[in-house]
């Protein structure tokens, strides 16, 4: 049976991390590619509360986190060059916090916009794995790619997936406009969140309306911005100047 001594030298074995060894091995760069991620997650929170509670100051709070999102991203870089503190760590974690702020927390806004159809969920869902495959493929190969004096990559391959925000936009302006949303009808506020959700999303509410492309499936036509975006983001042949 160890003893008092011989368990203590054990937690001081030099070949153990110490407590806390990752968050200590953070560049301040990392803790601004965090806040891009706390952006994207803060996104995906307030678009379900918007949907459980009707409230169009949760969806708008949920469209507004993107563009903070954005502003990390655009941060963090700057910061790491600055700081000379780019790392394999860092890369990993931006791709990951982009894959959240500018690919799950865009397609779920557009499913808490009305584009819920089988045939919607299916541009989106393609939308999301277009954003990580474009994400997979820079980190699997900027190493390859040209870079200018400061080491910093002169072109994107495909469109970079903050350009999301676009369709982020657009959306958050119907809503504005008053499309997208109807629960302001008082006759089903008793009948529970759930309740007005036919009334909110039928055809003549959702932005561009709808289209029947077979029996039973339907398609709202907007949301084929979603399966631009993403083909966009993949392509190979388009070259994006890195500004």
């Amino acid at each position: 049976m160890p003893t008092h001594k011989t368990a203590k030298r054990k937690t001081s074995d030099p070949q153990l991390p110490t407590r806390f060894s990752m968050v200590r091995s953070f560049q301040l760069a990392d803790f601004v590619t965090l806040g891009n991620g706390v952006c994207g997650c803060l996104s995906l929170m307030f678009a379900m509360k918007a949907l459980l509670t009707q409230n169009t100051d949760f969806l708008f709070s949920s469209f507004w986190c993107i563009p903070a999102g954005v502003v990390f991203d655009v941060l963090d870089g700057r910061v790491a060059r600055w700081r000379q503190s780019t790392s394999l760590l860092g890369q990993e974690l931006d791709s990951l916090a982009d894959f959240c702020s500018f690919g799950l927390a865009p397609a779920v806004l557009g499913f808490a916009c009305g584009f819920q159809k089988m045939l919607d969920l299916v541009v989106l869902t393609y939308f999301v794995c277009c954003g990580l495959a474009r994400l997979a493929r820079f980190n699997a190969t900027v190493a390859s790619l040209p870079t200018d004096q400061h080491g910093k990559v002169k072109y994107f391959e495909g469109t970079p997936i903050p350009t999301t925000l676009v369709i982020v936009g657009v959306l958050a302006y119907g809503v504005y406009c008053g499309r997208f949303w109807r629960f302001a009808n008082p006759m089903f506020q008793h009948e529970g969140p759930f309740a007005s959700f036919s009334q909110a999303f039928t055809p003549e509410y959702v932005w561009g309306g709808e289209i029947s492309i077979f029996p039973g499936y339907e398609l709202h036509p907007l949301v084929l911005m979603y399966g631009v975006s993403g083909t966009l983001m993949i392509s190979r042949r388009l070259r994006i100047p890195k500004l």
